[in-house]
């Protein structure tokens, strides 16, 4: 670990994300491990939302599947860490409604969460698995809201 990677750490204590992190994963049921570069694994999660094969709150990188889901995906997992650096650069939990409001706004735009979201772009979609879609008009998003 380097030495940012270890002040990230000790940052994402502190403005409550990882905390708000491992309390999401006691509520899920998940289990515990250490991964690479600070992060840590929550595998087995067992709640329905969100739906997304791994989501990170702080240095947490929870997901339903078990452990070699993260050995076996090495590019998800830099995607992940990303996440966790917008913990730091946000000082934690205003990461959450930020992200929210980044999924509605890509949602209006494209019909999916995660294309138009400025938290997934700058974490890499293809390495979060996505597939970029094309923006529609604003105009077109709404009336179609409509019928």
């Amino acid at each position: 670990m380097t030495g940012w990677q270890r002040f990230k750490l000790v940052v994402n204590f502190l403005n409550l994300s990882t905390l708000a992190g491992l309390l999401v994963m006691l509520i899920g049921r998940a289990q515990f491990s250490l991964g690479p570069r600070g992060l840590f694994y929550a595998t087995g999660y067992k709640l329905g939302f969100p739906i997304a094969g791994a989501f990170t709150i702080g240095n947490v990188v929870l997901t339903k599947h078990e452990r070699a889901y993260f050995d076996n995906s090495p590019d998800l997992v830099k995607h992940e860490e990303r996440h966790s650096w917008q913990y730091f650069w946000l000082i934690g939990l205003p990461m959450l409604p930020l992200y929210g409001i980044g999924a509605c706004w890509s949602l209006l735009r494209t019909g999916d969460p995660a294309s138009r979201n400025p938290f997934e772009r700058l974490a890499g979609l293809a390495d979060g698995g996505y597939h970029e879609r094309q923006p529609r008009s604003l105009l077109k998003a709404f009336s179609r809201g409509r019928q």
